[in-house]
């Protein structure tokens, strides 16, 4: 097996004193000397160590002081509420940054497509039919949090008042779904993670170094039917997910 680069190393050694609260939150990290002194290693080798817990969220450089443990603030993805039906359109991310304290926005991009193979199995649809692709970026206090790319099938909402996703009466794809009568019954979400793109990395504002991020395939069901699947990306240094089931 390739040996792991001594800068994720440190990194990961780092990241674990932080999570188990041996450096505390607010407190001074090692300077890139130190690191130098304790490792064996180069100057830029303990600077790229740093930039990875940069990118992660988990410290802060302050100028003239040195780097930071940051008072974690992450997002709670609460599976079980995202898909509770109420007499208001929301966006179920608004909900997920307002529970947080923190000011939600997103940029969107909706256009006609057609559904590729991997796409057209998800959605139980033909290769090639039309579909109604978004891509997304939200923002939590103006920081990027997570990713997603949606896909409709417009068999479903061409010519409806919620064909675009964005900018028509309903916000959110079960308050959509059931303005024009299609009920959500099931979500279906896969869970995964892996090394993040070039395109993420820079989405995200993530450091270009060997950066985890999770990935959720998410597909709406409506009597047994996909309405909607979609990617979502997340950082996992800023966002939780949580998962709550029943015992039956």
């Amino acid at each position: 097996m390739p040996k792991t680069p001594a800068y994720l190393q440190i990194a990961a050694d780092l990241r674990a004193q932080i999570v188990a609260g041996d450096i505390a939150p607010g407190s001074k990290l090692p300077s890139e000397s130190a690191l130098m002194r304790q490792h064996g290693v180069s100057r830029t080798v303990a600077k790229w160590a740093i930039s990875v817990l940069k990118g992660e969220g988990l410290v802060e450089g302050r100028a003239g002081s040195g780097v930071y443990v940051r008072e974690m603030r992450r997002l709670v993805r609460y599976a079980p509420n995202r898909s509770h039906r109420n007499s208001a359109s929301t966006s179920p991310f608004a909900s997920d940054a307002e529970q947080a304290g923190q000011q939600p926005s997103w940029e969107h991009a909706s256009r006609h497509g057609t559904a590729d193979e991997r796409i057209a199995a998800r959605l139980g649809i033909e290769p090639g039919a039309p579909i109604m692709r978004t891509d997304y970026r939200f923002m939590a206090d103006g920081e990027p949090v997570q990713l997603s790319t949606s896909f409709e099938p417009l068999a479903v909402t061409a010519g409806t008042s919620v064909e675009w996703p964005e900018d028509g009466v309903a916000v959110g794809v079960v308050a959509r779904m059931d303005h024009i009568g299609v009920h959500v019954d099931e979500q279906v979400e896969r869970i995964s993670d892996r090394a993040a793109t070039p395109t993420e990395v820079e989405a995200l504002c993530l450091p270009a170094r060997s950066v985890q991020v999770q990935v959720i395939k998410r597909t709406y069901y409506a009597d047994g039917v996909p309405v909607e699947t979609a990617d979502i990306v997340l950082p996992g240094s800023r966002y939780e997910l949580v998962y709550r089931m029943p015992v039956e």
